[in-house]
This record gives structure tokens, C-alpha cells and sequence, in this order.
């Protein structure tokens, strides 16, 4: 049970900055207190009526304590009353603890995302592209923006690789479970025999950080610039437009040539650079945190198999949960949501379980 301290003391901080609010303080303080407002305000709302509750239980628990001063009905509607409230307790009980669970401080957050072909070879690439149209349909239901920054074709359409960037309210909270590897079983369109094959593609998301979160020394890179080759090595552009970045401190690479210009270029990677050295920073953080994260929702870890999308039965099943859903035609076209949704929940239960046992 969550203490009545605790509850009193968030809606003392909420009526405070509320009262601060009122008084129209200006400038950095003012746009500080409204962020903290808006944080604290469905946790404050959640306290009110949790603490409302209580209070109105303890007062009737008095009144049948002292039962001479009711009669029969008084105190039939009495039992009443405080059966239904003693139902609602334990709910609202737990609608507080999930909303007094750390949040990730990436959650508001936009995202690069990053697909990748995996086993299967033209049907893995067929099978990025199918995901990357699942996840832009999801985007738009969302009012999300959705940016391509590079792109490998692959020879029978699809992608070999597909990066964007997906910017809005709260992408990377809704989008974090999707990392891994997603598995499809389907006939494809060049077998003539009938048979199902399987295939796999990688799915990164990244939050995007802001600079203050990564500083990017120049003594730390090295930029390479090289014409761009298109299939089959022919060159596309005439001049050396196409960029190299490696990082030496980590040794990651990362090329961009989709551009035509070597300034666009080199900006795209370096943001693509400046999100997977975030991710490094996030990992390590987590391996730290590791025996807190032990019952969690999948690890994030990209050769983890998370997914798997049955064609010929027109199911999706995600192994983390064992949440199979028969309408995978309509997840295709980005009805996510139903997924996201038991991933998040999953989330919460192990963590709240975490929460208990550490206590």
C-alpha cells in the first residue's frame, strides 16, 4: 500500500505549483513549472482520489463503529457504500503505483528507426519493406512524422537497410519494445512450389538525443568522402559528395551518400552516429541496472527473436508475451496498437513486481 505521506506530499507539490503558476511567474521558471505541472498532474488527480477513498472509508468504518445513532437502513446503506468503495480501493491502488514507476527519460522522445534484411535474402528484403510501410501506417494514425535519412533497395524490391526518423509526442515510449528480430513465415511470390519460407529482419529504435546529451569531439572522428555508387558500383554522382564517419573512440562507422551534397550528407550521419552513441550510453546504464531489469519485457537486444508474422494463417504471435492475434492483415497496416499496448502493460506488471520485491 502506497503511504498517505506520500500521496499528501505530490499534492502539496501539485497545489503549490499550481499556486506559482496563478501568480504568472515568467521566463525559464514559468515554462520549468508548466513542464512539471503537466508531469505531475495525472499523478496529483490520481493522489486526489485515491486519498478521497481512504478518507471516505476511515469516516464510514467510524460511522458503523458507533452503530447507536443509525438505524436498521442508515446502516444497510452504510455497508453498502463502503463495500463498493473497498472494491474500487485495490484499482485505484494500482493506477497510483504504475504512475509513481520511474519513467524512462527518453519516453517523450523521437526516434531513428532503423530495418535491416536479415536470413532469407530477397524475401528478407520484400519483408523490411512490408515492416517499414507497417510502422509509417502506425506513424500516421499517431500524427507522427516519418523522415526517410538513407536507404539500401533490394534487387526484388523492399530494402536491404531503411533508416528514418520518426518525430513526435512520445515515439520512443510507444516504440521501444519493437527492437529485435521480427520473423515472417509466407509463400514467396517467386516459389513455384508452394512452399512456406521463413525470413527475418532486424528492427533497431534508437531515441534521438539531444546535443546536450552527446558531445561529439572533432579529435574523436574521422571523415572519409568518396563519390556515390549506385548497383552494381557505377557512380551516381561526380564529385565526392558520399561521407565516412568513424567514430574512434568505438570504432562505429556510419556512411550517407543518398544526398547530393556533402554537407546534407555528412549532417544525416552524423545524427544517425550521435543516436546509436546514445544507445551505447543507454546499454551500459542497463547492463548495470541488470538484476532490476531481470523479468522485464525482452531486452531490447537486436538478435533477440521477438515477432513472428504467419502468413498462410494470418496470425501474429509476439513470443515475449504469448500474445497471438489472428488479424494479421489488419497489423500490416499499422494496427499496432493492441500489441504496443500488452508489451507496455507486461512492462509495468514486472516492473511493479520488481517494485515489491525490493521493498
Amino acid at each position: 500500500m502506497i503511504p498517505q505521506g506520500k500521496l499528501d506530499k505530490l499534492i502539496e507539490r501539485y497545489k503549490t505549483i499550481e499556486a506559482d503558476l496563478s501568480r504568472g511567474q515568467g521566463g525559464e521558471s514559468f515554462v520549468k513549472l508548466s513542464k512539471e505541472h503537466a508531469e505531475l498532474s495525472p499523478v496529483a488527480h490520481a493522489a486526489l482520489k485515491l486519498s478521497g477513498v481512504r478518507q471516505e472509508i476511515a469516516s464510514l468504518e467510524e460511522m458503523l463503529h458507533d452503530q447507536e445513532s443509525l438505524d436498521r437502513e442508515m446502516i444497510a446503506l452504510t455497508e453498502e457504500e463502503l463495500s463498493l468503495l473497498k472494491e474500487q480501493l485495490p484499482h485505484l491502488e494500482r493506477e497510483m503505483q504504475i504512475l509513481l514507476l520511474p519513467k524512462d527519460s527518453a519516453d517523450e522522445r523521437s526516434v531513428i528507426l532503423e530495418i535491416r534484411a536479415g536470413t532469407g535474402g530477397d524475401e528478407a528484403a520484400l519483408f523490411a519493406g512490408d515492416l517499414f510501410n507497417m510502422y509509417q501506417r502506425y506513424a500516421d494514425t499517431q500524427r507522427w512524422k516519418v523522415e526517410i535519412i538513407s536507404m539500401s533497395d533490394g534487387a526484388a524490391g523492399g530494402y536491404k537497410e531503411i533508416i528514418a526518423n520518426v518525430s513526435g509526442k512520445g515515439v520512443f515510449a510507444r516504440l521501444k519494445f519493437e527492437s529485435g528480430v521480427h520473423r515472417v513465415q509466407r509463400v514467396p511470390a517467386t516459389e513455384t512450389q508452394g512452399r512456406i519460407h521463413t525470413s527475418a529482419a532486424t528492427v533497431a529504435v534508437l531515441p534521438e538525443p539531444e546535443d546536450v546529451d552527446i558531445v561529439i569531439e572533432d579529435k574523436d572522428l574521422r571523415i572519409d568522402v568518396f563519390r556515390s555508387s549506385g548497383p552494381g558500383g557505377q557512380s551516381v554522382n561526380t564529385t565526392d559528395s558520399a561521407v565516412r564517419i568513424t567514430h574512434l573512440p568505438t570504432g562505429l562507422v556510419v556512411s550517407q551518400q543518398d544526398e547530393k551534397s556533402q554537407h546534407k550528407n555528412k549532417a544525416k550521419g552524423l545524427k544517425i552516429l550521435r543516436a546509436r552513441l546514445f544507445e551505447m550510453e543507454r546499454d551500459k546504464l542497463d547492463k548495470e541496472r541488470a538484476a532490476a531489469r531481470k523479468g522485464m519485457v525482452g531486452s531490447g537486444d537486436r538478435s533477440e527473436r521477438i515477432r513472428t508474422y504467419n502468413f498462410p494463417q494470418g496470425r501474429v504471435t509476439d513470443h515475449r508475451i504469448n500474445l497471438t492475434l489472428y488479424k494479421l492483415d489488419r497489423v500490416m497496416l499499422g494496427e499496432l496498437d493492441e500489441l504496443i499496448d500488452g508489451l507496455i502493460t507486461e512492462d509495468q506488471a514486472a516492473r511493479l513486481a520488481a517494485m515489491d520485491e525490493s521493498q
